[in-house]
């Protein structure tokens, strides 16, 4: 009877296949899961439409794959395990006193309307305040950077703490070795946070096995597993670049532990960079940063190191320094851009090596060149990105209709990321202009109140004009297969 009975349950699927209701059962499900999914993307993106259109588009145009590739890429998750050691790692770390500064004197400023307006914006989106005090300095040239930094760890006394993107093993990321090394040797604690994607070359290397085996804390950032990435995103990534010595003194800036010649590319080098150096007051606050991440990927509270606040220099400036990630949700890179855009009344200088703007803030880059604000774009005139650069391309046309100067660094691959306003105040940021830096990485920005600072910084913005060929709107006339290339690119922007 038995026997029977699964003859004809085998009769009865070899039937079901062989009728073809098999096709049309997936044809149903495939059909299911977009509609499904088409929901999902218009509920959780319809917020931002352009957005909102890019993935219907992928989710509707692909069977399957599309649902797959948004439920890895999709959603800025980081997952429900790290969100909840995140709320726990602010709940100790972010606290008011941790803010404040003992010193009435860091608290002693004025601003502008102008000035104040991107305070109070970029305050309530990053709790940071302005803190005055603060000795700072632009280095634009790569081996100058590098010394002195060098020297800053070569002098220092307690700690040395680093977090970088990118550690290449040349001749850079081997100098850094070496006085990581004797500073732990003579007993400087020293930690390095190296993002596990990024750096994943360096962390499986004999040269983070020697800093480890000679007393460097090396931990690697964000670590991810395939297998868990429909639970969180496993792209989104630690992107700063911060040093900070003896809790006093910090670095800021767009450059990885790596050589200009960045090997790994080196047909687009050389990778031109530059870091900020400050001493004072606000150099807490790249401390709290270095600690919020030291205790979310290790578990460890660096909190008694936040209690007593560097000391107010003289003669020093008003600067804020404003985190942003996708734990926060709350648009803090893009807010602050797009309101330097606003705030802007003479001029506004952008360099970026990736420039994918969203909508909105393509729209108030626009409208600040018809208001009459002379507006200067640097970007690199060949890109590592083809996708971004073809991006980027194809709104060139109605930025050069708007009046904005565009201008392409030919003398390697511009990777500094600035931006000053009316030579008044001037950002320096690991940011670049696209939704990865303002929605999914991890990032770290400072804003100098301070017009003879800013002048550095437009001096040093002035340069790379110097060294670029500025694209002219009567010979900015890209072939049919260059547009076709440019506005295919221009409707995946929203993802890229």
């Amino acid at each position: 009877m038995l026997g029977g009975a699964l003859t004809a349950q085998s009769s009865s699927i070899t039937d079901w296949f062989a009728e073809g209701r098999w096709a049309v059962a997936i044809v149903a499900i495939d059909i299911t899961l977009r509609a499904i999914f088409a929901c999902v993307v218009i509920v959780r993106k319809g917020s931002r439409p352009s957005v909102a259109m890019a993935w219907l588009l992928v989710v509707v145009a692909f069977p399957f794959i599309g649902i797959l590739v948004y439920l890895v890429l999709g959603e800025s998750r980081l997952g429900s395990r790290r969100r909840r050691i995140h709320a726990q790692v602010l709940a100790e770390m972010d606290r008011a006193e941790f803010h404040r500064h003992d010193d009435p004197r860091a608290q002693q400023f004025s601003l502008g309307a102008s000035e104040a307006q991107v305070e109070r914006l970029a305050r309530l989106v990053s709790r940071s305040p302005v803190l005055n005090g603060n000795a700072v300095e632009i280095v634009g040239h790569p081996d100058t950077t590098v010394q002195s930094m060098l020297a800053d760890v070569d002098r220092a006394q307690s700690t040395v703490h680093l977090t970088t993107y990118i550690w290449l093993d040349d001749r850079v990321g081997s100098a850094f070795e070496t006085a990581l090394l004797a500073a732990a040797q003579r007993g400087v604690r020293c930690r390095v946070l190296a993002d596990a994607h990024g750096s994943s070359g360096f962390l499986a290397s004999d040269s983070c096995r020697r800093l480890r085996a000679g007393g460097v804390q090396v931990v690697a950032a964000l670590p991810t597993a395939v297998l868990r990435a429909l639970a969180h995103r496993i792209d989104i990534r630690n992107h700063r670049k911060l040093l900070i010595v003896d809790g006093s003194i910090g670095w800021i800036g767009s450059m990885n532990i790596a050589a200009p010649e960045f090997a790994v590319q080196p047909r687009f080098a050389p990778w031109v960079d530059c870091m900020m150096r400050m001493h004072g007051p606000a150099t807490r606050e790249l401390q709290l940063i270095f600690a919020e991440d030291w205790l979310l990927d290790t578990g460890e509270s660096l909190a008694s190191m936040l209690e007593v606040p560097p000391p107010v220099q003289e003669r020093g400036v008003p600067v804020q320094v404003m985190a942003s990630g996708p734990n926060f949700d709350n648009d803090a890179v893009r807010s602050l851009l797009i309101a330097t855009l606003q705030v802007a009344r003479r001029e506004i200088v952008m360099t970026t090596p990736y420039f994918v703007p969203d909508p909105e803030m393509f729209g108030s880059l626009c409208v600040a060149a018809r208001r009459g604000v002379a507006t200067h774009l640097v970007v690199p005139r060949r890109n590592n990105s083809k996708l971004v650069a073809w991006a980027s391309h194809a709104r060139y046309r109605a930025m050069l209709d708007a009046g904005i100067r565009i201008h392409e660094f030919t003398a390697g691959l511009l990777h500094a990321k600035t931006i000053t306003v009316d030579g008044s105040f001037a950002v320096i940021t690991s940011s670049n202009l696209d939704r990865r830096s303002f929605e999914i990485n991890f990032e770290a920005s400072a804003i100098v109140y301070d017009q003879r600072f800013a002048a550095q910084v437009r001096s040093l913005q002035q340069g790379y004009i110097e060294r670029s060929a500025e694209v002219v709107n009567a010979q900015w006339m890209p072939t049919l297969r260059q547009q076709l290339a440019n506005n295919a690119a221009a409707l995946l922007s929203p993802l890229l």
